[in-house]
């Protein structure tokens, strides 16, 4: 990456890199030792660094499977000796609410059960429904644009109850329900074993702040959807790809949606 960005040039990285978990990739080995995974990780957080613009903000997904939970906090270990992690931000694939929870919503009439994830046949795990995203900066004090992805009041009184109500919106806080898109196919639809939602990446985006945002990375493009987020929000895009057949998969979607 550094060959073709220069230094402080990067406004927002949004990313996933490979989990160590095992996925069954085309062209690069998720099984390689966790120690040379992390120092592996540890030098592309420091070029990272480099190449992010003083303002800039790094958003960092990371996911785990139950028999290894630890991935996203060794990972967040490494990454943090070069960049301060300024919020943790929780990725909700698939939420159950029962009724009497959900609040006063009239056209909810029965437990609410919806998302995606991938069942666990297990009868020691639960079904993993989670992931994380870690927001770094370089010093922990980047500005957010909050209200930009916010959320409506339930209770409309609070919208002149607390002084940064605007325009009847809080704060959406750290838990995203973001499900996947329903597919048909996965072969067709989305060819990659590890992608996040184009939603996530956009709502990455939005938090820091679109007006502020000249140039989007994605260092893992995969088959492009934060490519996807940044072509939606009319920002520059910069992606790095390994894999011949994913980088054409991003590139077919990616002027399909031009």
């Amino acid at each position: 990456m550094q060959e073709h960005l220069s230094p402080g040039s990067v406004n927002v990285v949004v990313t996933s890199p490979p989990y160590n978990l095992g996925i069954r990739y085309s062209h690069y080995d998720d099984t390689i030792s966790r120690q040379a995974y992390l120092q592996w990780l540890g030098e592309w957080a420091r070029v990272v660094r480099e190449i992010l613009h003083d303002d800039g903000s790094l958003f960092l997904n990371v996911g785990s499977k139950p028999t290894d939970p630890n991935v996203p906090f060794q990972v967040l270990q490494v990454v943090q000796q070069h960049l301060r992690l300024q919020n943790t931000l929780h990725w909700i694939k698939s939420i159950a609410i029962e009724k009497e929870n959900v609040g006063d919503y009239p056209g909810i009439t029965q437990d609410v059960s919806v998302g995606h994830f991938k069942p666990i046949n297990s009868p020691r795990f639960v079904n993993d429904q989670h992931e994380y995203i870690f927001h770094l900066t370089k010093r922990g004090d980047v500005k957010l644009d909050r209200l930009a992805i916010g959320v409506p009041y339930q209770d409309k009184s609070n919208v002149t109850r607390w002084a940064s109500a605007k325009n009847d919106l809080r704060c959406r806080g750290n838990t995203w329900f973001i499900p996947y898109e329903t597919i048909k196919s996965r072969a067709n639809d989305r060819p990659h074993p590890a992608t996040f939602p184009v939603q996530l990446a956009e709502m990455c985006i939005k938090l820091h702040g679109v007006a502020k945002t000249a140039l989007v990375l994605d260092p893992f493009l995969g088959i492009g959807q934060s490519a996807l987020a940044a072509l939606k929000l009319e920002k520059d895009f910069v992606g790095f790809e390994i894999d011949r057949a994913y980088f054409d998969e991003a590139v077919k979607r990616v002027r399909a949606a031009c």
